[in-house]
């Protein structure tokens, strides 16, 4: 995608001198990034560099140690305590779309009882509207005529496009893919990353991590590279593919050329 609009935009995402510790291991150190409305952005790195849990720091399901978490225009600080901080985390979490490498679906509730649970418990949401809305992204998906089965009776690419129907359902301001397709057999990954596509297309900001490349080179407006938990480059894909800045980025490159991790 090449949406010079979204680099001009203001940042609905926005990561300022983030650190996480566990323990006395120090996974990310001092990440700040802007990411504008509509933007696409891919996380790659080898395993192990921080990309899923810079992607948890951003909804709070991992406290940041330190520095500011702002989403659409909820500010947050890390490492904070009280009611007033949970109540922001919660108020973030409400703009965020989480879809994760397991697609956490309730098995004892049919595709559309999942799809409708957080907008009817968390947001309060009129449950017509929510299975109207429902209905809408499960059809947006592909996944309409399934929407009275049980988990148990989907492929795993079904049930991470329920995931992310589910996601969608909530009406976010940015959705959050961490690995969605890590767990997918190799024949399903396709059907997974085609939804992500068109939602992208459609203009939702996402921000993904993926060792899925082909998708990071067509469909992410930026790729940011990590390693050690540093961000060593932040650029344009044709330019994070075809002319790597950084030794490390380089080596991750060929690895993918080659068939490797």
């Amino acid at each position: 995608m090449d949406n010079k609009t979204a680099f001009e935009s203001l940042p609905i995402v926005k990561v300022s001198n983030l650190d996480k510790f566990f323990g006395r291991l120090h996974v990310l150190k001092n990440i700040s990034i802007e990411v504008p409305e509509r933007q696409v952005v891919c996380l790659i790195g080898r395993s192990g560099s921080g990309k899923s849990t810079l992607l948890r720091c951003i909804n709070f399901l991992e406290e940041p140690s330190h520095g500011v978490i702002e989403v659409d225009g909820v500010r947050v600080a890390g490492g904070e305590k009280g009611r007033e901080h949970r109540q922001l985390v919660h108020d973030v979490r409400l703009k965020t779309g989480m879809v994760f490498q397991e697609f956490n679906l309730f098995p004892h509730m049919t595709v559309l009882e999942n799809v409708i649970e957080g907008p009817v418990i968390v947001k309060g949401m009129d449950r017509k509207r929510a299975i109207e809305l429902a209905e809408q992204n499960l059809d947006s998906v592909g996944l309409l005529f399934k929407k009275d089965e049980y988990p148990m009776r989907l492929s795993g690419g079904q049930k991470q496009r329920a995931a992310i129907a589910r996601a969608l359902t909530m009406e976010p301001r940015v959705m959050l893919f961490d690995e969605p397709t890590s767990a997918l057999d190799p024949e399903l990954i396709g059907e997974v990353l085609n939804v992500m596509k068109k939602v992208a297309l459609e203009g939702m900001t996402m921000i993904v991590v993926t060792h899925e490349m082909g998708f990071a080179r067509e469909v992410a407006d930026r790729v940011i590279v990590m390693a050690e938990g540093e961000l060593i480059e932040d650029n344009k894909p044709e330019e994070i593919f075809n002319n790597p800045k950084d030794p490390r980025t380089e080596a991750l490159i060929v690895r993918y050329r080659t068939g490797g991790d």
